[in-house]
């Protein structure tokens, strides 16, 4: 069985994945941005001690321990934060299941930020399992918490429920359309937060757009469920909408996604930056069925493992710039060849 990342779910021709997200901080220790060394390790500490009663198959890992390929690796997956992944002589630790898609963070922002994923759209299922979670370690920690304002959390934005449910969409008709302004403003005027591909201060790469709620305080998860619902809805109906008008000149579409196909089939060397853009096109004309030599999951693994960090954890090697752009091509055709 593949990995959450690796697999199709319930619209994920535009929405490729969900998350849940719960900032927590523990009762009696002081946030993150004003604790003391000692603090951290106390945080540690207690989780180190609860994961072994939480279940799912999670494990505990020091990042200190972590070599640099390996987190930025899980950078790559979306399962920590950039900045999570820092060396900076901090107290960090990662709680994960060998599925990937609960992963827990250990002195982040947060003493405690609790994920859980899905590919394609699937936020109910994902906020009761991250509820389960929540409530497990409730029964091992208590929470700072306030009977007036909910979780405290160590930004002002994340008090109250501490939740952040949010979707990764892939908008390449609506770009290519030139509608995607309009659309992007909409879902702002709606309470909404648009990120790039790597969450916050990351830009938008490949057609791929991560949605959020603002608003965590005076509202129930419930509540930030279905906002959210009814906007990736009409995201998708949107999408859609442009994919269609986009088919009326067939020839030209077709001659678009088969261009990218072509060079990703045929190429010698590429970079990152023009895998995302040539991915963005193939993973278009795949969804609509003009490019019948791929499926969902060669498009995924070509996205996953030719990100830098995970193609030498796939090949087991460690690559200079120049050689990774040669193996990044190797791969992709490799990929694209299998049955």
């Amino acid at each position: 069985m593949f990995n959450w990342y690796l697999q199709s779910g319930k619209d994920s021709d535009v929405v490729v994945s969900s998350r849940i997200r719960l900032a927590r901080n523990i009762s009696g220790i002081p946030f993150k941005q004003r604790a003391s060394k000692e603090d951290l390790k106390k945080v540690k500490e207690k989780m180190k001690k609860a994961t072994y009663n939480l279940g799912y198959g999670l494990k505990y890992f020091e990042m200190s321990n972590m070599d640099d390929i390996t987190k930025l690796s899980l950078v790559e997956k979306h399962l920590i934060s950039p900045d999570f992944a820092l060396d900076n002589g901090e107290e960090k630790a990662l709680i994960i299941n060998e599925e990937e898609n609960i992963s827990i963070m250990v002195n982040e922002e947060d003493h405690l930020r609790i994920q859980v994923f899905q590919s394609g759209y699937e936020l109910e299922n994902l906020l009761n399992l991250a509820i389960e979670i929540d409530e497990k370690i409730q029964n091992e920690i208590l929470y700072a918490y306030s009977k007036k304002y909910g979780f405290l959390t160590a930004c002002p934005t994340n008090v109250g429920t501490g939740l952040r449910v949010s979707v990764m969409v892939h908008l390449p008709a609506l770009t290519k359309t030139g509608n995607i302004t309009k659309v992007l403003e909409a879902i702002s005027n709606f309470g909404m937060e648009i990120r790039g591909l790597y969450g916050e201060s990351s830009k938008a790469k490949g057609d791929m757009y991560q949605i959020s709620n603002k608003q965590t305080l005076n509202v129930t998860e419930k509540d930030l469920i279905k906002n959210l619902k009814l906007i990736t809805e009409k995201i998708v109906e949107q999408e859609r909408l442009a994919r269609k008008i986009l088919s009326k000149d067939s020839i030209e579409l077709e001659d678009k996604v088969y261009r990218a196909y072509g060079i990703l089939s045929n190429c010698k060397k590429i970079d990152t930056d023009e895998l995302i853009k040539l991915i963005s096109d193939v993973k278009l004309g795949t969804d609509m069925g003009i490019i019948t030599e791929m499926n969902d999951l060669k498009v995924n693994k070509i996205k996953l493992y030719s990100q830098p960090a995970n193609l030498q954890k796939y090949l087991n090697e460690k690559l200079n710039s120049y050689k990774r752009d040669l193996k990044r091509a190797e791969l992709i055709k490799n990929i694209i060849k299998e049955n």
